[in-house]
Formats: C-alpha cells, sequence, structure tokens
C-alpha cells in the first residue's frame, strides 16, 4: 500500500468573541445627536454649498458637474419634490447620515473588543466632533461622505476578525456609492490598498472577493467618472483651487495640519492620537496597523496640499474606536493612571459641540441670499417686458447663483447662471437671449462680449447689479472659455 501525504488545511483564525452591542448607550447618543441637529435645521437659511445641491438637484440633476457627483443633489432634490422649499425636510438625509455615524463607530469599537463602556465612549466622540457638530445636518458631499468611510473601516475591521470574504464584495458597493457622494473615497482605497501591500495582511489581497468587490466599486463609480471624462475632468483640477483658499479660510499649512486633528472634537482628537498609538505599539492590531500607515499618508497628504479640515473626517470614530478599546485593555491590566480622563473629556466634549453649532446658523443665515435675490428681482421686473424675455440672469460666483435659485420667490427669475464652478458647466442659454443681468462686484468678465455693459444698482455691500446687452457672438463660441473653478 503506498503511502499518500494528508492535504494541507489552511486554518482560518477563529472569530474573536464580541461583547454584546450597547444597544441603549449607544442609540440614546445616536439619538441625542440627531435631536440637536433636529433643534438648529429647521432655522430658515441654507449654507451655500447646500443651496448649491438644491439648485443642482432641482434644475440640473446629472451623472456628475465640475466639482461633485451626484448622491447629494439627487438627494436634495427628492426631499425638495416631497416638500418643496421645506429647510428641515432638506436636511434629513444629512442627519441621518450624522447618526449613523456614531451607530458605525460604535460598531468599531465593538469588532475591537470593545465593552459597553468602550462602545459608548466611541458614539460619544463620533457623535461631538467639531465638524460634525457644525455641518452635520447640512446635506452637502461632505457631510454624507463619513458614513461611507466608516462603513468601508467597519468592513475592514470585521473581515480582520472573521474572515468573511464576503465582506470585500461589500466593501465595493461602499466604495462605489461613496464615489458617487464624494471623489476622497478613492483615494482612501487606493492608500489603503497600498498600505495593506506595504504592512498586510497581504492575504487580503490574494482573495478574489477583493477585486470583485473593485470591479463592483468601477461599474457603480463609472457614470459619474464618464462624465468627468466627458467634460475635460474638472474635479482633477479642483486640487489647485482649494489650495488656494486654504490661506485665508485656514490659515495656510498649520491651519489645516492642526485643524484636521481639532475637527475631531474635545474628546475624539485625543482618542485618534491615542489610537494612532495603539495601531502602531499594540500586538493584538498587528494586522491593522494598514489602518495607522493609511491615516498618517492621508493627513500627509492633505495638509501638503493644503485641503479642508475636514477632509479627514471619516476616520475620526474608527481610530477613536482603537483609542477606547486601548484604554478598556489599560483599565482590564489594572492601570488606573488615565481612570478618570474618560468621562470627564466626554462632558466637555459634548459642551464644546453645544457651544460650537450655533456657526451653523450664522453660516447658513438667509439674510444674504434674500437681500441679494430681492435686489436681483426688483431689477428684473424694471426690465421692459420684451427685453425680460430676452435676459438671463447670471451671477459671479456660484454662491450668488445658488442663492438666486432657491431664496428668489417661484418663477420670478429664470434660472440663475454662472460661469463659476458646477455652473459653469450648465448648458448656457439659447442665441435668442441677447441680455444679461449680472449679479457680482465686477461684470469684467462679459466686457468681450457684449457691446454695453453697466451698473443698475447694488445688492447689498458687497455685490452689484450690471446689465449686458448687444451680445456680440454666439453662446456657444464664448461660454466654455468663460469656465472657472475658483470663487473670485
Amino acid at each position: 500500500m503506498i503511502a499518500t501525504e494528508a492535504p494541507t488545511v489552511v486554518a482560518t483564525p477563529a472569530p474573536r468573541p464580541l461583547h454584546r452591542l450597547a444597544r441603549w448607550p449607544v442609540g440614546i447618543v445616536a439619538a441625542l445627536v440627531a435631536a440637536a441637529h433636529l433643534a438648529v435645521a429647521w432655522m430658515p437659511g441654507w449654507f451655500f454649498d447646500e443651496a448649491l445641491m438644491l439648485a443642482i438637484g432641482r434644475d440640473h440633476l446629472d451623472w456628475g458637474s465640475a466639482d461633485q457627483p451626484p448622491v447629494a443633489p439627487l438627494l436634495a432634490g427628492l426631499m425638495d419634490l416631497l416638500a418643496p422649499g421645506n429647510v428641515l425636510v432638506l436636511r434629513l438625509p444629512a442627519i441621518a447620515a450624522t447618526a449613523a455615524t456614531v451607530l458605525l463607530a460604535a460598531l468599531i469599537a465593538r469588532e475591537l473588543g470593545g465593552d459597553r463602556r468602550a462602545q459608548t465612549l466611541t458614539a460619544i466622540a463620533q457623535g461631538t466632533g467639531t465638524w460634525l457638530a457644525i455641518g452635520g445636518h447640512w446635506t452637502t458631499p461632505y457631510t454624507l461622505e463619513p458614513v461611507t468611510w466608516l462603513a468601508l473601516g467597519w468592513l475592514l475591521v470585521r473581515w480582520w476578525r472573521v474572515r468573511d470574504d464576503r465582506l470585500l464584495v461589500v466593501l465595493g458597493v461602499v466604495v462605489g456609492v461613496g464615489a458617487q457622494t464624494k471623489f476622497q473615497i478613492l483615494l482612501l482605497a487606493a492608500v489603503l490598498l497600498l498600505s495593506v501591500l506595504v504592512l498586510g495582511p497581504r492575504a487580503m489581497l490574494r482573495r478574489p472577493q477583493l477585486w470583485a468587490g473593485a470591479g463592483i466599486a468601477a461599474v457603480i463609480a463609472a457614470p459619474t467618472l464618464v462624465w468627468q471624462a466627458l467634460n475635460g475632468w474638472p474635479q482633477l483640477r479642483m486640487g489647485p483651487v482649494v489650495a488656494s483658499e486654504a490661506g485665508y479660510l485656514y490659515g495656510g499649512l498649520t491651519g489645516v495640519a492642526i485643524g484636521m486633528i481639532a475637527a475631531a472634537g474635545v474628546l475624539g482628537g485625543p482618542l485618534v492620537l491615542y489610537g494612532l498609538w495603539r495601531l502602531v505599539r499594540d500586538p493584538a492590531f498587528v494586522e491593522l496597523r494598514h489602518l495607522a500607515l493609511t491615516t498618517v499618508v492621508l493627513y500627509a497628504l492633505f495638509s501638503v496640499t493644503l485641503g479642508r479640515p475636514y477632509y479627514l473626517a471619516g476616520l475620526y470614530g474608527l481610530l477613536a474606536a482603537v483609542g477606547t478599546v486601548g484604554l478598556q485593555r489599560r483599565r482590564e491590566a489594572g492601570h488606573t493612571r488615565m481612570r478618570w480622563f474618560a468621562w470627564p473629556a466626554a462632558a466637555a466634549s459634548a459642551a464644546a459641540a453645544i457651544a460650537v453649532m450655533p456657526l451653523s446658523l450664522t453660516m447658513s443665515s438667509p439674510a444674504v441670499a434674500d437681500t441679494v435675490s430681492a435686489a436681483t428681482v426688483q431689477a428684473y421686473d424694471a426690465l421692459p417686458a420684451e427685453q425680460r424675455a430676452r435676459t438671463a440672469v447670471m451671477a459671479e460666483s456660484y454662491i450668488y447663483a445658488a442663492y438666486l435659485d432657491v431664496a428668489a420667490p417661484q418663477d420670478a427669475l429664470p434660472p440663475a447662471m454662472s460661469s463659476n464652478r458646477s455652473y459653469g458647466w450648465f448648458t448656457p442659454p439659447t442665441d435668442d437671449v441677447d441680455t444679461v443681468l449680472y449679479l457680482g462686484s465686477t461684470a469684467d468678465e462679459l466686457r468681450p462680449w457684449f457691446a454695453d455693459v453697466r451698473p443698475v444698482g447694488r445688492a447689498g455691500t458687497d455685490a452689484q447689479l450690471w446689465l449686458a446687452t448687444g451680445r456680440l457672438a454666439p453662446w456657444g463660441e464664448f461660454w466654455p472659455s468663460l469656465r472657472h473653478l475658483d470663487v473670485q
């Protein structure tokens, strides 16, 4: 009898045991976060990017726009169909997404071995982040983005714990939907793959389900990427524009670098930093060290390229979860030096979040929108009826254009135009329009294309109204040359 060698069996790591989900405390935190945002979301007015999403969703919905994918405009348009002009209904998707991030952060803590206390502390850290407190009720891409990043993080951590390769397919779905929400998730996915290649677990890269998920992500993201390709990839030109604004908005590189940490909140900031340290030093997290490398690479990249301070907001809950589990392990090992840190910090973080929430009211005050729209309607109505029929309304910046579209009374003005940001890629007027009522500090961009450009009034302290008449060339000939992405 010929002896045969027994087949080699590759053992799958046994799933690590889980603590029960802290349903009540985590649910209460999520409910309180939602309630806090509902308390301010009903106030009238739109943050300017929120107004842009509504304007696109109402009148210009497509598979993409110059600087944003379609999910946020789609949601804004749907909410406006349900309750036209109702700002609270408009903001419900953002509030739901913000509350969902609290639950996802707690679920990540649970997957890491977090007990009831760790899950609750993670939920508080996520729910009281400074940036989240200010903008967590705005229906904008960057408010919706963190829920996709945290969903991706939860799938990665759960795969690490149970090695269920079906999770890698779902991961692809999340990346695809995230790409239709905001493009940065594609950068996150690329850096994650490179980090796994460098630090492991490289077994993930050998899983067919991972690459099946990548294919699914590509299919879901394809429509908006095709739109970008057909329109000259305007999104790729946004980097220098964002960098040019960092100096006066955030104080340059130092402001951006500090802001990305401060945006995590009073409790979240220390937990994020401690979570990074635990990922690097704790042997239990050796297969998750790629998350630390990913964070450091993205932090350096966003700092050096002068990105926005909220660009890392989708990673705060994940890193805070690692930090809270690290504190739990110190407690279980008998170390009590940081025993009294967590709950006073949680209380302080909640107080700070409540304190900064009113900033959103000043940033979305209806005063500017109402002022410029009322002045523009008055100037438009003053035109002779025959001339009004041939007049377009145009704004210097996308902000003014969006305000005109959402704040002016219904049918009081034609849909606004602008050469700026997304508006610049909307379809220009037909050639029977030979007059433009222009809102801005100067109408110099129209002077080469119109015989006469003259001021006709003011619209607040910072904007003037101009009337451009005698168009000198077809719209299709000169409109592409006016398109630009910087806000002047």
